[in-house]
């Protein structure tokens, strides 16, 4: 009589073991190996927002798409060619070129995330005017309100930029805007980003972690 627990190694075909002969829960860190993830194809370059990992959630284990814990949705758009702000205006600035987009999320001069989550936002001008003026401002605005902005005495020409981090839900949007009231009309410098220093942009990130 042989014990239904006891069965001869001479017995075992190779590959004969399947996953319906291994009880639940019985693959545990005293059967695994170094080799289980060394001796597996290295990923030599940055993963798929797609890729999964394997996590243990609470002591659950789930996979998780790498695209939850990158810097994403990201993006960076510019202005592409000179933009007029008039007299006392706060207008917005026209970012028509895309440097990079992530996931497809700026459209039509704003930035709407889809996932909720902290996000680093930035944004640079140049204010060129031959008139000196009481002040100029940069302002980034959520859901068409004013949020921050950073405010200088506009001398000529002035560069500077806004950053701040914002709490954004799944519908918010964010978007860039300039003021100035120097007396007469200003522009706003743009140009092939990269290639022009006074070109102004926008740009932003998820921050994960936090």
């Amino acid at each position: 009589h042989m014990s239904k627990t006891t069965i001869p190694k001479g017995g075992i075909t190779a590959d004969a073991i399947d996953a319906t002969l291994i009880a639940d829960d019985a693959i545990s860190e005293e059967h695994l190996d170094a080799t289980a993830i060394t001796g597996t194809t290295a990923l030599a370059v940055q993963p798929a927002a797609t890729d999964e990992i394997i996590i243990s959630d609470a002591g659950t284990l789930k996979r998780l798409d790498i695209k939850h814990i990158s810097n994403t949705p990201s993006f960076l758009a510019s202005l592409s060619s000179d933009q007029a702000i008039s007299h006392n205006s706060r207008d917005k600035i026209l970012l028509d070129a895309e440097y990079f987009d992530s996931d497809g999320k700026f459209a039509s001069n704003k930035f709407t995330p889809t996932i909720a989550g902290k996000y680093y936002i930035t944004a640079k001008a140049r204010c060129d005017t031959s008139t000196n003026g009481t002040a100029t401002e940069l302002s980034l605005f959520k859901n068409g309100s004013k949020f921050t902005q950073t405010r200088h005495t506009l001398d000529n020409s002035e560069e500077f930029m806004v950053a701040v981090i914002m709490d954004l839900d799944a519908d918010d949007f964010v978007e860039f805007y300039a003021y100035q009231n120097s007396g007469g009309s200003t522009v706003v410098g743009g140009g092939t980003f990269g290639s022009d220093g006074t070109t102004a942009f926008m740009m932003g990130w998820r921050l994960t972690g936090l």
